[in-house]
């Protein structure tokens, strides 16, 4: 696994789950950064890419080894991403990760799930001025989450969960625990 590397200014100020301005121009350079290594990953020739275009896996946190990238894949800024070993994230998936967003060892992302960071503020005026906060996502190891299933801000999945196809998760998921609907409640 690669080492975690020091986010730049910009980022390490969303850490605090403070509200800031998503609008500034720094933020806007590392979001297009981010957008132009997920283009190439997608238009790059598979056997060229392997699992996952070089530029790309030079933003994230940390990734580990096994880890396979189908194309499309969508991230916000990619430095705030850690995959662990043997990590799995099927095709049109979309990371919006404003904070870190951590996803264990042998963990499998069906096709189309969305994992948001960004928590924005309810007021509209606020919403006018880019208000907006940033609260991480953790997976643990060995989960699988089922394509189309949302996972909101702040939320935790256990070790060895599964999120049912289409779930909209936004609460934690225990360990082991199977979860399925909107909002995704035990089964």
């Amino acid at each position: 696994m690669t080492a975690l590397r020091p986010a730049p200014a910009a980022l390490a100020e969303l850490a605090d789950g403070r509200w800031y301005s998503c609008m500034t121009a720094e933020l806007a350079r590392l979001r297009d950064v981010a957008r132009q290594a997920c283009w190439r990953h997608a238009t790059m020739d598979p056997a060229e890419r392997g699992a996952c275009a070089p530029d790309l896996a030079a933003l994230f946190a940390s990734i580990g080894e096994g880890v396979f990238l189908e194309a499309p894949f969508h991230v916000a800024y990619g430095r705030n991403l850690s995959l662990g070993e043997d990590v799995y994230i099927n095709t049109g998936c979309v990371i919006l990760d404003t904070a870190p967003v951590r996803i264990g060892s042998r963990t499998m992302l069906g096709p189309s799930v969305h994992i948001y960071c960004a928590d924005h503020a309810h007021a509209a005026e606020e919403r006018r001025r880019g208000l907006e906060r940033a609260l991480p996502v953790t997976i643990g190891e060995d989960v699988w989450i089922g394509g189309g299933a949302i996972l909101l801000p702040g939320v935790i999945i256990g070790d060895g969960a599964l999120v049912g196809a289409g779930a909209v998760v936004t609460r934690d998921v225990a360990p082991g625990a199977r979860v399925a609907g909107s909002p995704a409640r035990p089964l």
